[in-house]
This record gives C-alpha cells, structure tokens and sequence, in this order.
C-alpha cells in the first residue's frame, strides 16, 4: 500500500485543531528553570545547544586550592539549574536529556520564571560583572535596583566593607546571587 500525501485540507484542519486544543500557556515561549543532576549543568547546556534549545546558564570564576597548585574553575551561578526558554509543547526536547531531572514547577506542572526578570539578569551578567553565589536570605532590607545593568530587580541589601552588595534571589528556586552595586543605584522597597 502506498503512503499519500496529506492534502492542503487536512492540513490546515491538524493546524486549527492543535491552535484550539492547546491553550496559550502551551503555545507561547516563555523561560524555565531545568533541575539537573549534580555537577552535569555544562554538559546539558551543551546538550540543550546541540538541540538547538535557547539556553542560559551564568558561569562564574573561582579559584581553587588543590594540594600540588591553585586552579581557576568556571562554576555555575545557580548550580543543579540551567534556564531554558521554550513552549511547553516542546518539553520533552529539554527533559529527555539524560541528566535532566524535571523542570522545576508546581503540581506536576512547569512554572515559568519572569521574562522581565531573566531579560535583566541575562544582559546583566553578559556584562562581564562580577558575580557569585551567595544563599538564599529572605530577612534584610529589600531595595530596587535603580542604575547600571541589572536595573529593574529586587534584592536584599547587603554591606561588605567598603562596598554595598545586593542578593537577587529566583523565588521559584530558591537561589541568590550577590551583586556589586553603587549606593547612588539602589532605592527601599516598601512594605
């Protein structure tokens, strides 16, 4: 028996179903945070190139004191997660990777993280600043952001010697980091 080609008909027919099956949540791209096996991160965000999934995972310096020598290393900012942008529809081009353990969410379901907020974080630490991992605090002072590239977020407010510190924290799955920041830059929250 011989294949035959879908007709136009049937075709948009598949289209105007999926478009009403699904709703938008489903459809529209937004970014998630991806659980990964311990210490695996660059090997999924390489897997996830390779799949040609949008992908973002922050690296930072750090160096190390082996017995013998002192190593500089590139660690993950958020380690166990690497941010992906994608359709829910398209999940299972993410979660199939091996050392992927879900996406993170709630009752079964993905929740997306803000897509403002990933903007912000994104171009800000393109920008070569330093940053590093700091835990996860919910107590302090909680300031915006007014100036410089990570304008826009919310942290808490920290003070290391000379300098003013800001810990940006993803709610969704509970990590921090802490960012340099000019006092000039940075206004109280209320409430």
């Amino acid at each position: 028996m011989a294949c035959s080609a879908p007709t136009i008909a049937a075709l948009e027919r598949e289209d105007y179903l999926a478009s009403v099956a699904m709703p938008t949540q489903w459809t529209e791209q937004h970014w998630y945070a991806a659980y990964t096996c311990a210490h695996h991160e660059k090997r999924v965000a390489a897997e996830l190139g390779a799949r040609e999934v949008q992908h973002f995972l922050p690296l930072y310096s750090s160096v190390r004191r082996w017995k013998d020598r002192r190593v500089q290393l590139e660690l993950p900012l958020f380690p166990g997660y690497v941010f992906v942008r994608l359709a829910l529809r398209d999940r299972l081009r993410v979660v199939q990777i091996p050392s992927v353990v879900r996406l993170v969410g709630f009752n079964g379901l993905p929740a997306a993280l803000p897509d403002a907020e990933m903007e912000i974080m994104r171009s800000g630490l393109s920008q070569s600043l330093r940053a590093k991992p700091h835990p996860f605090l919910t107590v302090g002072r909680c300031v915006r952001i007014t100036g410089g590239p990570f304008s826009g977020l919310e942290g808490i407010l920290k003070r290391r010697k000379n300098n003013l510190r800001v810990v940006v924290s993803l709610e969704l799955i509970q990590r921090s980091v802490v960012v340099d920041v000019d006092a000039a830059d940075v206004r109280a929250v209320a409430g």
